[in-house]
């Protein structure tokens, strides 16, 4: 059993791994705007993950469409406006989040999803009514208390990380909702959605197709390396261990995203800032801790 869970355990582990490196191509890209990046991000996204579908998941598609005929309007409407909503929300997070790496700072972006599960459980407790136990209660408090310790050193930054935290946390939030449709397919849906909203803007900014070849290297490797592989990867690991488990996976991202910034970018870290990380990464370990707890238990016995 623990043999059979183990490739779902890793597959989790390697899609947060890979995210964690993101910051590298993003930045071999600094010389170009952010809205040139994203946009050329979401095309060649949008064709490697319906080629993908068309190649190797045609029948969730096929069950998909089918659940779709079959509802009343009512749901229709709602599923539309939980679809083209969470669009709207990960085609901003996408920006701010190239924005802050390439314009703010590394450590921006990685503090962000270091925020992110914390404003996606607080989004829960309030719009979803989840239930939350009184220490992750704790946890939120300590984890806010660190955002005001970033604001006080760097307000730009801690904007910045928060915004694009909340961006994708209330994304989260409204992909929760869609339990009937493969998530796969919904992101398919939405990408496409993001290229007809996307697509005058970048008309009306077009001055021509960039044509050096690290340009078109270094999308291509963030559409297939850095949105898709790690997609399936994630969506995989699901598939054998709880959502929960892959959470607190999740974090190892931006551990591995400070210290590229750090150790690769040489960006300077002064002690109230590793204080204030600190702080956040215990009211994470708090946070998680009942899930945390009962392994930590089994292990010790």
């Amino acid at each position: 059993m623990a043999t059979n869970k183990s490739k779902y355990l890793f597959s989790g582990v390697l899609s947060a791994i890979i995210w964690g490196f993101f910051a590298i191509p993003l930045r071999n890209l600094k010389a170009y705007p952010s809205e040139q990046i994203l946009y050329y991000r979401i095309f060649t996204s949008l064709v490697v993950i319906w080629l993908a579908i068309f190649l190797f998941r045609r029948k969730e598609l096929k069950k998909d469409i089918s659940y779709f005929r079959q509802i009343g309007i009512r749901e229709k409407r709602i599923v539309l406006a939980q679809i083209i909503g969470a669009t709207v929300l990960l085609v901003l997070n996408w920006y701010t989040f190239i924005y802050a790496i390439n314009n703010v700072s590394i450590k921006s972006g990685a503090f962000a999803y270091m925020v992110c599960p914390l404003i996606t459980a607080f989004g829960g407790f309030v719009i979803l009514k989840e239930h939350l136990y009184r220490i992750q209660i704790i946890a939120l408090i300590l984890a806010t208390s660190s955002i005001l310790m970033l604001a006080s050193g760097s307000l730009v930054e801690v904007t910045w990380s928060v915004v694009i935290a909340a961006l994708y946390a209330f994304y989260l939030i409204i992909q929760r909702k869609m339990q009937h449709l493969d998530k796969l397919n919904v992101l398919a849906v939405q990408i496409s959605i993001a290229v007809i909203l996307m697509l005058p803007f970048f008309i009306y900014q077009h001055t021509g197709l960039p044509l050096e070849t690290g340009f078109w290297l270094n999308v291509t490797l963030i559409a297939v390396l850095f949105t898709v592989i790690p997609l399936f990867l994630s969506l995989f690991a699901l598939v054998g261990i709880p959502s929960s488990t892959l959470g607190i996976i999740i974090y190892i991202n931006p551990i591995i995203a400070f210290t590229v910034a750090i150790l690769y970018f040489n960006e300077k870290i002064d002690p109230h800032q590793l204080m204030a990380y600190l702080l956040l990464l215990f009211a994470v370990f708090l946070f998680n801790w009942n899930m945390i707890k009962p392994s930590w238990a089994y292990r010790r016995k």
